[in-house]
């Protein structure tokens, strides 16, 4: 009898934990792969657990889940989405509707004769040429990166493409948290202490983690980056 071509979590031999990069390494494929993620061992068992069918009542749980309300929002109070991102020591969240694309850094060609230093140049996005600008020149914010103290979480650069229409252009950011959803109540007033540059950008300020995400506006956004590479 052949063997049940859609196996639970726990029928999954997981190598990878005993004699993988998690166990005691004693695997013989690590000296040509190198990692378990690079083994065709791991890829297939990973097909296995993604191609299992949903345990019983699994779409009811989740949809009773989602369908309750938040207790703590009034009933259709509005709910906006960002994308929230870091450079130096800022939080800032760019509007879900302009973002495009987040892609691993590439080489910026500089531009000639360029009138503003907010215009980094030219950036090759899967084969599209995307102007790059620098975000914190436009908004007046340091870039140095942040010091992680003891956190010891491994963070990376990334290129955030925004953008409506056909227009796009491109921003170099030190780390991406990813989506973030808030609501109209959680909005609060943008400090005095930021700076003038920024506070005509940044429409509001949101409680994430700990910390305050200036969450930035859209259209004055795209009308800043439209004035720096006229």
């Amino acid at each position: 009898m052949s063997a049940d071509p859609h196996p639970t979590s726990g029928e999954i031999d997981e190598c990878w934990r005993e004699i993988g990069v998690s166990g005691d390494r004693s695997c013989p494929e690590l000296e040509e792969h190198l990692h378990c993620r690079n083994c065709p061992t791991h890829a297939q068992i990973a097909r296995k657990l993604l191609d299992r069918p949903l345990p019983p009542g699994y779409r009811d749980d989740w949809t009773l889940h989602f369908a309750k309300p938040d207790e703590k929002a009034p009933q259709g109070e509005e709910i906006d989405s960002v994308l929230i991102f870091r450079i130096g020591e800022e939080w800032l969240g760019l509007p879900a509707t302009i973002c495009r694309e987040i892609a691993e850094p590439r080489p910026i060609h500089s531009l000639p004769h360029r009138r503003s230093e907010a215009v980094r140049g030219i950036v090759n996005v899967r084969g599209e040429l995307l102007i790059c600008v620098s975000l914190p020149a436009l908004l007046g914010i340091g870039a140095a990166a942040a010091v992680r103290g003891a956190e010891r979480i491994a963070v990376f650069p990334r290129l955030v493409v925004t953008g409506e229409g056909a227009q796009h252009v491109a921003f170099e950011v030190d780390e991406v948290h990813g989506l973030h959803a808030y609501r109209a109540h959680e909005r609060g007033a943008v400090p005095a202490t930021v700076g003038r540059s920024a506070a005509s950008v940044v429409a509001t300020m949101i409680p994430w983690k700990g910390r305050a995400v200036g969450c930035l506006d859209a259209g004055r956004l795209l009308a800043l980056i439209d004035r720096s590479i006229a």
